[in-house]
């Protein structure tokens, strides 16, 4: 039972206009505070007013003071509990985290208790996005174009998470077309310091902290407010009140010093960043910025660095709150009563931080550091965001990617076939050739780049140099422009740059992260017969976070992330080969040759224009009317029941299987018997190479199953939208058609169903084995999981009927939402893997669970066909275990609210 807060005698408070604040003075509680790094005393902070000796222990406070440099993660492992002030909900996870609490209610009350119990208890954001997909570009009405389509597609879905808006407490949805959730986010929906009521009518400061169910929640950390992803199920149980189970971390401190040059971008020094901190190793830390070049960023160029945290693999990239920070918060229209409160409370729990002030620095686990003024113009690619590759190195590095051995950095074109090319006609009756390196796609997207207005000003600025120059970009490449925000067109048409942007083919095709998450939409048919045809290794090139194989279009098997500048400049080249040092982007209308140096705007250019045209009015304009939604949304009708009413015809909603058959006990322990290898994979597998995503397929499990209910492909909409339906979900899972599995000749979702010897679709051969009764496991390389933070990674094994994975190494999140699913996470010892322990996946596997119960990181024994070998049980603390006992986290959370 809950206690009283054994430290509430270090309660303060202060006045202002008439109102009593109260906080928790933590440098009171022990001097060690002003050692600790700023992220770790958020932490702290949030461990020291939830603590009831119940949810939070006294032992926690005490283990997250005595944080120290030398705390090394495997060797002196601390583990505490964390609740966050909020969580938040993008579209994708959003509507399975919906479906599932109205399925808990439904398993509730069919097991005697009452549904009214399901109510998000943490602060709850949804917002709509990631949905839209870019059917229609290059013309003027685009955007509304593709956002009817959208809104005709997945009206069932906007229907249930409005029905879900008024079916929970504390829970607030922004509309679909409002823009990406971690811009909205950035710009809108954090707070940086939390006011809560207090039973005396006095208010309750502390600090703003979130977790989300997408692994790019990190960039909210540019602001200074401590947040990063977690899984779908992971993200539900703390809205039910649960408290986050982790292990405190290392903390990296990496210093900033110098500027930026006038020609660099924030683009370019996050895929320095992010090369960087990805060779040095920091997955599961904590990283904390700091120096006195960090004073040199704005609040935009920082959270571009915490966007792409989960690329360079740390927990958190955090910029504690400053000054700028403060000055962001006031431009994007946050009032000035507030902003003087929040100051005033940083100031006395010692969280405001000077950059310039070296005494203010804490003491790190170890620190590095970057002179940004050694950042030069950079990409990253073919095939994943942490290759950088310096732009005057890309037409040499192209041509050595062509010809390496099938990997993250080579295509093995044979050499005949390295000259290959072919032409097609157009529309306006011309042809046109394509040939390695050209260009298809050029995507102005992402929230990684679309938030910051100097890279978005820069792109509109170079477009408007370019088109003066009179340059044009070819007409097959398909162009787009998606910004997070309305923000975004706002100042974009104040600047006077839209015309030229879509003079160049790019017109504002919606709001939402588009391309980025593989809603690129189809290519040309001529195109991509071409490209098919003459085996063409074509490009795309985004303002993006990822470009894993596959992700982006099946047709552009070279994908390179790049500032909104670069991907223009791409676009106008044509091709990614180019020496834009050497080489002409084209002619002026006197013939003279224009390079790219001739058209890129400095960064004082830039600033100059964002300094008179971003102001708070337009933030004002934006986000005061951002909960109303569009016409279709405001007339869309909803049940008012508390109980969905669930349809069996529908193919976008459906009632999970995750609670069939639960009972109020715990099952009993049992080992995993005469199991099958459902798949053998190698290093690298992400989460895109899991969960399903993008559209689905002609040929898939999943459209068989559509076409099954008299659906056309035209209607068979993307896996993302029907992320509600699991019976479409588990065909979709690992539908990747770049998957690499070792009991298969080819690349793609099929497998061997073992008994039979027979190649099947995966989600086929898994049928077959569940007919049988046969359990499965995975076997896999390093990084298993690594990515996005999707749910759907961990549920569509799980539907599968996959019981365990063992892997080289598991990525943070997916590690945990494995757990979540009650499916258990074996780890190879170290210096081991399949290969040394010559295992081929055609064994039978049985895996023994001792009968005296499990703790964490124990080994576990492994048979393979006779081959014995231990693995390390990666179940990291005894809350893992609870989970993985009650069948997963949301059945452990319907026996609690049951008991």
């Amino acid at each position: 039972i809950a206690g009283e807060n054994p430290f509430a005698q270090f309660e303060k408070s202060f006045t202002k206009d008439g109102t009593v604040y109260k906080y928790f003075d933590l440098a009171s509680i022990d001097s060690k505070y002003d050692q600790l790094p700023y992220s770790i005393r958020v932490l702290l902070e949030s461990a020291v007013r939830n603590c009831d000796n119940f949810h939070i222990l006294e032992k926690d406070v005490q283990s997250i003071l005595g944080w120290t440099p030398g705390l090394k993660q495997g060797a002196n492992d601390v583990e505490v509990s964390f609740k966050p002030a909020r969580v938040i909900l993008q579209d994708f996870t959003g509507v399975p985290a919906v479906v599932d609490f109205a399925a808990m209610r439904d398993a509730v009350l069919d097991l005697g208790g009452n549904p009214e119990k399901i109510n998000p208890i943490c602060p709850a954001d949804l917002v709509i996005d990631h949905s839209v997909q870019v059917d229609f570009a290059r013309t003027p009405d685009a955007l509304t174009k593709n956002q009817n389509l959208e809104f005709e597609r997945n009206k069932e879905r906007f229907t249930f998470l409005k029905w879900g808006a008024r079916a929970f407490n504390n829970m607030l949805i922004v509309p679909p077309g409002s823009g990406i959730v971690h811009q909205v986010n950035l710009e809108y929906l954090a707070r940086v310091v939390f006011e809560g009521d207090a039973s005396d009518g006095s208010k309750i400061l502390y600090p703003d902290s979130v977790v989300g169910t997408d692994s790019h929640t990190t960039m909210i950390n540019g602001l200074g407010v401590l947040g990063w992803g977690v899984g779908g199920i992971e993200a539900e149980a703390v809205m039910l009140g649960q408290s986050i189970s982790m292990l405190l971390p290392e903390v990296i401190g990496y210093k900033l010093v110098g500027k930026l040059s006038s020609l660099a971008t924030s683009t370019d020094l996050v895929l320095t960043i992010t090369k960087h901190l990805r060779q040095l190793g920091v997955v599961g830390k904590f990283v904390e910025f700091y120096g006195p070049g960090v004073a040199e960023l704005s609040i935009a160029d920082r959270a571009t660095i915490s966007n792409m945290c989960p690329e360079y693999g740390a927990t958190v990239g955090y910029f504690p709150i400053d000054e700028n920070t403060l000055g962001y918060m006031k431009k994007t229209n946050r009032s000035e009563k507030k902003i003087d409160i929040i100051r005033e409370y940083l100031k006395a729990t010692q969280q405001l931080r000077n950059y310039s002030e070296e005494a203010q620095d804490p003491k790190f686990t170890q620190s590095i550091t970057l002179d940004l003024s050694t950042v030069v113009t950079s990409v990253s690619g073919p095939k994943r965001p942490h290759d950088r590759v310096s732009v005057s190195n890309m037409p040499e590095d192209f041509k050595s990617c062509l010809s390496n051995p099938v990997g993250f950095k080579g295509f093995a074109i044979a050499p005949e076939s390295l000259a290959a090319s072919g032409e097609f006609q157009w529309d306006d009756g011309k042809t046109y050739k394509l040939q390695h390196g050209s260009v298809v796609i050029a995507a102005i997207t992402s929230c990684t780049n679309t938030s910051n207005p100097s890279v978005m000003l820069g792109a509109g600025l170079l477009a408007k140099n370019a088109v003066e120059k009179g340059l044009s970009i070819l007409p097959y490449i398909k162009t787009s422009l998606s910004p997070g925000s309305g923000v975004v067109t706002y100042y974009l048409k104040e600047s006077g740059v839209i015309p030229y942007l879509e003079k160049l083919g790019f017109d504002i095709v919606g709001y939402g992260c588009m391309t980025c998450i593989g809603n690129s939409g189809p290519l040309e048919e001529n195109v991509v017969n071409t490209i098919e045809k003459n085996g063409l290794v074509c490009a795309g090139v985004l303002s993006g976070n990822r470009n894993f194989e596959g992700r982006i279009h099946p047709n552009t098997r070279a994908n390179y992330l790049a500032s909104p500048l670069l991907v223009i400049a791409y676009a106008i080249a044509g091709r990614v080969d180019i020496d834009f040092e050497t080489e002409p982007l084209g002619v002026d209308t006197n013939g003279k040759n224009v390079f790219l140096r001739d058209i890129w705007p400095s960064r004082t250019e830039i600033q100059e224009v964002e300094n008179k045209h971003v102001i708070p009015a337009m933030f004002q304009e934006v986000y005061s009317k951002i909960e109303l939604g569009s016409q279709d949304w405001q007339t869309l009708e909803v049940s008012d029941g508390k109980l969905y009413p669930w349809s069996a015809d529908s193919t976008y909603i459906k009632r999970p299987p995750f609670f069939e058959n639960m009972t109020r006990t715990l099952p009993k322990l049992q080992s995993i018997e005469k199991a099958r290898c459902l798949l053998f994979l190698g290093d690298s597998v992400t989460t895109d190479h899991i969960s399903p995503a993008g559209s689905i397929a002609r040929n898939s499990p999943a459209a068989r199953f559509l076409s099954g209910r008299n659906l056309t492909p035209r209607d068979f909409n993307s896996y993302g939208s029907r992320r509600g339906n699991d019976a479409i979900m588990a065909r979709g899972t690992f539908a990747n058609i770049r998957l690499v599995n070792k009991l298969v000749s080819k690349t793609g979702p099929r497998t061997l169903h073992i008994p039979s010897q027979e190649e099947l679709d995966i989600f086929d051969a898994a049928e077959r084995y569940r007919e049988d009764g046969t359990p499965l496991v995975l076997v896999v390389g390093k990084d298993y999981g690594s990515g996005s933070s999707r749910d759907w990674a961990a549920k569509g094994p799980f539907l599968l009927g996959v019981k365990a994975v063992i892997a080289e190494s598991y990525e943070r999140i997916h590690r945990s939402n494995l757990v979540g699913m009650g499916i258990i996470p074996l780890q190879f010892l170290p210096g081991q893997s399949a290969e040394t322990l010559k295992l081929n996946g055609r064994e039978v596997y049985n895996i023994s669970l001792p009968e005296s119960g499990l703790k964490p990181g124990q080994k576990i024994q492994v048979e393979a066909d006779g081959n014995l070998f231990e693995t390390v049980l990666r179940f990291d603390t005894e809350v893992d275990i609870t989970y993985y006992q009650n069948g997963g986290i949301l059945n452990y959370m319907i026996r609690k609210m049951l008991s």
